[in-house]
């Protein structure tokens, strides 16, 4: 089988697809799998050879999700590979926003050296420290909106640094509930969360129930002079009303990974919006952690029909019982199950496991059997209304 490889991935999963004797590639002609970072695929046409693509990092904004899934095409991601790279960044910022060290060290850059001795700069120094005089986070408010992977760990380490941490999430996993510390105030609305912070950190993906979350009615309940910390997705905040908020000086500073051209604008005239060229993940362990998380995601999928981490298929595996295994996916509606298994019985094929999970609308199968799977079964298996890919695994 074919991997298409789009963007710089670390050669550390690259290995683990050439050792499972996948061909890797920069063409999508024939491909069975596609590894990306960021690479914009919402206007891929999807052939017909297509069976996953993997995503090295958690956010899939740019891979048309609706159109993978009505073709059968099986969408993972890497939640949690590059948690602990996002997660420095945002207690960096968290310091870095009320302690401005960055300008701080420019400003050393306009001291004469040449013409002044020691005493000379000490006394300079001692006059550009006092423009500098930030604040402690110690015993401050972190507000947390999302729990997941990130938010969890920013969670913990932010009260290590003495916080108290408020924080909501709707769809926290019973995982990551666990791994929470017990002094974290769990609120049940977003409402409380902006109300108590200081500082506000936003861990969630962008979909269309997060899109413009963070606009004018939600930053109205913020305290005045609180800082947001965005390192999930530039969408997920209303932009033209973080500006007018900024410019009211009601929020004190936007940090966000997201460069766009009004935010840059603003960082030439205030110093009220610190921007990042999109680094959250940007470190050798988080790269490697993604690629290799990616890359195993899909050679075990392609090779065994486990599904780990998908965006858009449930979660799926199974020992193998028998010689061969048939993988399908279909729409999750009665009927279809018995007549898999009738076109199985009627070609003389012998189910040794059935396993079956299902995932709001959509569906997918593991079948073993130890009798030889012709190839137009396949073909019959893959035209029963409802299915939209039927495959044996090798």
């Amino acid at each position: 089988m074919k991997i298409q490889i789009l963007n710089n991935i670390a050669h550390q999963g690259l290995d683990v697809l050439q050792k499972n004797d996948f061909s890797l590639s920069d063409s999508y002609s024939d491909v069975s799998g596609i590894v990306l970072r960021s690479h914009n695929l919402k206007e891929l046409k999807i052939s017909n050879s297509l069976l996953a693509i993997a995503r090295a990092g958690a956010g899939t904004n740019n891979i048309n999700i609706k159109d993978c899934s009505d073709n059968g095409v099986v969408v993972f991601n890497t939640p949690g590979a590059n948690a602990n790279a996002v997660k420095e960044m945002v207690l960096c910022s968290l310091i870095l926003s009320k302690r401005d060290l960055v300008s701080g060290n420019k400003n050393l850059d306009s001291i004469d050296v040449e013409s002044k001795n020691d005493e000379e700069i000490a006394k300079e120094i001692e006059g550009i420290k006092k423009q500098y005089v930030g604040e402690e986070v110690k015993g401050k408010t972190l507000g947390i909106i999302g729990l997941g992977a990130i938010g969890s760990m920013v969670a913990e380490q932010s009260m290590a640094l003495g916080m108290n941490v408020v924080a909501f999430d709707p769809g926290l996993t019973v995982d990551n509930a666990l791994r929470l510390p017990s002094s974290l105030k769990r609120c049940n609305k977003i409402e409380e969360v902006l109300g108590e912070s200081d500082y506000l950190s936003l861990h969630l993906p962008l979909n269309q129930n997060t899109k413009n979350l963070i606009d004018a009615e939600k930053l109205k309940l913020m305290k005045e002079g609180a800082v947001l910390i965005n390192f999930s997705r530039g969408g997920i905040v209303n932009e033209q009303d973080i500006l007018e908020f900024l410019e009211k000086n009601h929020l004190y500073k936007y940090v966000t990974d997201f460069p766009t051209k009004n935010l840059l604008k603003r960082i030439n005239k205030k110093k009220d919006v610190m921007i990042f060229p999109h680094l959250g993940a940007s470190t050798m362990e988080s790269e490697i952690n993604c690629a290799v998380m990616a890359c195993s995601q899909l050679s075990n999928f392609l090779k065994n029909g486990k599904i780990e981490n998908s965006v858009n298929f449930p979660n799926i595996n199974s020992e193998k019982y028998g010689k061969h295994r048939l993988f399908m996916t279909n729409n999750n509606e009665p009927g279809i199950i018995s007549k898999i298994a009738e076109c199985l019985a009627s070609n003389k094929i012998n189910i040794l496991e059935f396993v079956n999970k299902s995932r709001g609308n959509l569906a997918c199968n593991i079948i073993d059997t130890n009798d030889e799977v012709h190839v137009d079964v396949v073909s019959e298996l893959g035209k029963i209304s409802g299915v939209s890919n039927a495959r044996l695994c090798y």
